[in-house]
Formats: structure tokens, sequence, C-alpha cells
């Protein structure tokens, strides 16, 4: 029997024992490191866990200064980001910047504003139900996206803005265990087109090289017209197409899993998500 590594979890090998270890980082445990979470003295709920004392949320979020680059995780593998949790005031989601690099890489394999990474595009929530991110009542982000490392992990949070961003909770949980080679690393860009002329393509993806698999597109789109905006075909140009893509859709509504304009009976949009 092949020796299981922890990676790729789902319901089908909860039961699968591992040599992998758990870690954990927050604002109660900055390095992620053994034994050592929830040993705060200062921090940002100190005032309010005043009469509890030490091991009672005393740290449970961080500040960021305006302009301000901080780093969440800074961690040694090889192993891989199972889960990210994050949450903060809507006001901020196009203002912080998350970057995500791998095996100290110069440049991010993610970039991308915190509410686009977590299908909030207009700093407006709305609850989402995936299997790759999930946003719950009342803005609790998650991403379940795995992401391998094999020599180390950093990820940033970037203030844009020049004043200062208040209550930014998070945790990042992730394993410590072997990466086989035929595991990809994890990427995310974001584009925006504001305008888009008219009767021009939006690029989603581009100068993508090498073996791997796309994954996915969260869309933010806003009309300023009163026509229906939903019948661009997404279209795949693969390994060398010219003018004509390998594969092509039948409607924006359509490659998101709907159909029929996302009308009920009705004639009303309906909103919906789903795994």
């Amino acid at each position: 029997m092949d020796k299981f590594n922890g990676l790729g979890m789902h319901l089908g090998n909860l039961a699968r024992l591992s040599n992998a270890e758990t870690r954990s980082i927050s604002a109660e445990n900055f390095a992620g490191e053994k034994g050592k979470g929830g040993m705060a003295t200062e921090g940002t709920g100190a005032v309010a866990a005043r009469e509890l004392g030490q091991g009672w949320k005393v740290s449970p979020s961080i500040n960021i200064a305006g302009s301000e680059v901080v780093t969440l995780a800074d961690i040694q593998g090889p192993g891989a980001i199972q889960q990210i949790w994050l949450t903060v005031h809507p006001q901020y989601w196009r203002r912080l910047v998350l970057r995500c690099y791998w095996d100290d890489e110069e440049s991010p394999s993610v970039e991308t504003p915190v509410g686009d990474f977590f299908c909030q595009g207009w700093c407006e929530r709305s609850n989402i139900t995936s299997l790759a991110v999930c946003v719950n009542p009342a803005g609790g982000f998650n991403s379940y996206w795995e992401m391998p490392f094999r020599k180390h992990a950093r990820i940033t949070i970037e203030n844009l803005a020049p004043d200062e961003v208040r209550g930014f909770y998070y945790q990042i949980n992730y394993t410590l265990t072997e990466v086989p080679e035929d595991h990809a690393y994890f990427h995310a860009q974001w584009r925006r087109s504001n305008p888009l002329p008219y009767m021009q393509d939006h690029i989603l993806l581009d100068g993508v090289e090498g073996q791997g698999h796309y994954v996915g597109t969260y869309i933010a789109w806003g009309v300023n017209n009163c026509g229906w905006w939903g019948e661009g075909e997404i279209k795949f140009f693969l390994d060398g197409d010219g003018m004509w893509p390998t594969i092509c859709g039948t409607g924006t509504e359509d490659y998101f899993g709907g159909a029929w304009d996302f009308e009920q009976p009705k004639g009303q949009y309906c909103v919906f998500s789903s795994p």
C-alpha cells in the first residue's frame, strides 16, 4: 500500500493515517509554533480580556498601518496550505492585496485584492458555498485551495491606502509533509477592464506556460447600459490556437453553471451558489 502523505484531504480518505503535522498561524501564534498558541499578553483584545488573562483572546487580530506590508505567514517546508480563514470590514476588501510566494520566488504566484480572492468584488457581502471558497455570515472568508510548497511559503498582505486598517482577523491552517513531484503550485491573478470597450474581449488569463490545471474564475461585472450582458462566451485558446479557440462556451451565465439569464419564472434575477 502506498504511504499517505496527508494531502488531497476529502471525506474518502479522512480515516487514512499519515505522518503529516498540522500547524496553524494566527494573531495568537504568529509563527505557528508547536505548543505556543494562546500565549499572547499584548494585542488588540487585551483590554477586553483584561479580567480573563493570558490564554483568552488577548490577540485575536492585527491592525495594519497605512501603506504597510505585513507578513502573515513565513513557513519552512515541505508542506501545504490547507485553509485560510479571515475577516475584515468590507471597506478594506479592495484596499488590501493578498500575495503568496512559493519556494523563495521573487514574484508572487498569487496577487489579488482580498475581496476578489474570496469572490467579493464590490465590497458588499454575498454568501458563497463552493468546494474551494466559502463566505459565511457575517463575512467569514474561507479558502480551501490546497497550496503545496517544497521549501518555503510566504503570505503577505499590503494596505494600499494611507489610513490604518483596524481589526484584521486571520487563521492559516497548514500541514508539514512531503510533497510529491506531480503536485503543482497554486496561482491566482487579478485583472480589470474599466470600462471594457465595445466589441472587445476581456482577458481573464494569459501568459501561462507549461503543464497545469485551470481551476476557475471569479468575475465582478458592472453594466453601463440596460441591455442583457450575459452572452459573452468564455473562450480558451490552448497550446498555439490562433483565431479560433479549442473550448468555447455558450454564454456567461452558462459558464457559471446557470441558464436563461439567471432568471426565475417571474423574470427576476435569482441568487444562487453551489459546490
